[in-house]
């Protein structure tokens, strides 16, 4: 009998939501918080993120997750890549896994399909808008956490993913607009008036 193809992957098993920086250029404004006018930033990440099978949010408990799963990196405030690794320890029943961080609102579900359609035999697919935008990616866990130092405090995402065979899968305009600034912060209301 001949090998049936695989069925295409539409949506990740998991997400890992990164809500715990310290929003240093933003005047330590935690920016899973900030108003986007109808919803926080943190809102539109986990709306993003609805119907995938498992959701944590990496940051402090006191987020309004609605109930989700909340974990923490060790130390707290060790950074992205830390937290990464934290959010993909705390899902280990997934092969796919989205990481999307919570300043990112241009994300949407047909990012997520898209990302999904390009892992192939991948270790990850990433959003790319002329550099690469690995807190928006979906990744093989195992093929990440084999990577994963014991202590991740303080790591660059870049030097994590170093080993990793990654697809990069093209922003459209807006799509990997991420807030840092306030001056981002005013750009992305203004786009999502817009579109």
């Amino acid at each position: 009998m001949p090998d049936r193809p695989r069925p295409r992957l539409v949506r990740p098993d998991a997400a890992v939501v990164l809500a715990g920086g310290t929003g240093r250029r933003l005047d330590h404004t935690d920016k899973a918080e900030l108003d986007l006018g109808d919803e926080t930033l943190l809102d539109r990440a986990l709306r993003t993120v609805a119907g995938i099978g498992s959701v944590v949010v990496v940051g402090p408990d006191a987020l309004p997750t609605g109930g989700l799963r909340t974990v923490r990196e060790e130390p707290a405030y060790g950074g992205p890549a830390a937290g990464m690794i934290a959010g993909l320890r705390a899902v280990p029943e997934a092969e796919t896994v989205l990481v999307l961080a919570v300043d990112m609102p241009g994300v949407a579900p047909a990012t997520v399909e898209r990302l999904v359609g390009a892992l192939d035999e991948h270790d990850g697919a990433v959003l790319h808008d002329g550099r690469r935008q690995p807190l928006c990616g979906v990744y093989r866990r195992t093929a990440v956490l084999a990577t994963a130092p014991a202590d991740a405090s303080g790591l660059a995402v870049r030097d994590l993913l170093a080993g990793l065979r990654l697809a990069e899968v093209d922003a459209l305009p807006g799509e990997a607009l991420d807030v840092d600034t306030w001056a981002d912060l005013d750009d992305a209301r203004a786009r999502l008036q817009e579109g």
